[in-house]
């Protein structure tokens, strides 16, 4: 079995500078580090319990069969904040018939990205 110490999602963007751009200042990720030089130079940020890479170059739109999924406290103050930079929202906070509270939008690649709020009575917070 594989002893799993670490984990990062990698995005290889068509325009590296504008994806650091709509991580790092639109979303306001922090930055845990940097590595290479030029256009093309990896950042790699932080996403709660894992991380978000963005290096190199991709010639092809990422697929539509991979997302992202990032859990906030409060989603509807996320989609205030992130309005307010400028990011477009795709669909703005709904709370769905299985008790979570989703808003979806998308990178400048066309990656999904879904902000999650999992509500105080939700059994992924609750266990009887």
């Amino acid at each position: 079995m594989v002893h799993v110490l670490s984990s990062r999602t990698l995005l290889h963007p068509a325009d590296p500078e504008r994806s650091r751009a709509f991580y790092g200042e639109k979303l306001g990720l922090p930055v845990y580090r940097e590595f290479g030089t030029g256009p093309e130079r990896g950042t790699v940020y932080f996403l709660g319990g894992g991380f978000l890479e963005v290096s190199g170059r991709a010639s092809e739109r990422p697929s539509p069969a991979v997302g992202l999924w990032l859990q906030v406290a409060d989603v509807r103050a996320a989609y205030e904040e992130l309005v307010a930079v400028g990011v477009e929202v795709d669909r703005p906070p709904v709370k769905e018939p299985w008790g979570l509270v989703e808003m979806w939008l998308t990178d400048p690649d066309g990656t999904r990205i879904a902000v999650v709020e999992v509500p105080s009575d939700h059994p992924l917070r609750y266990r009887p």
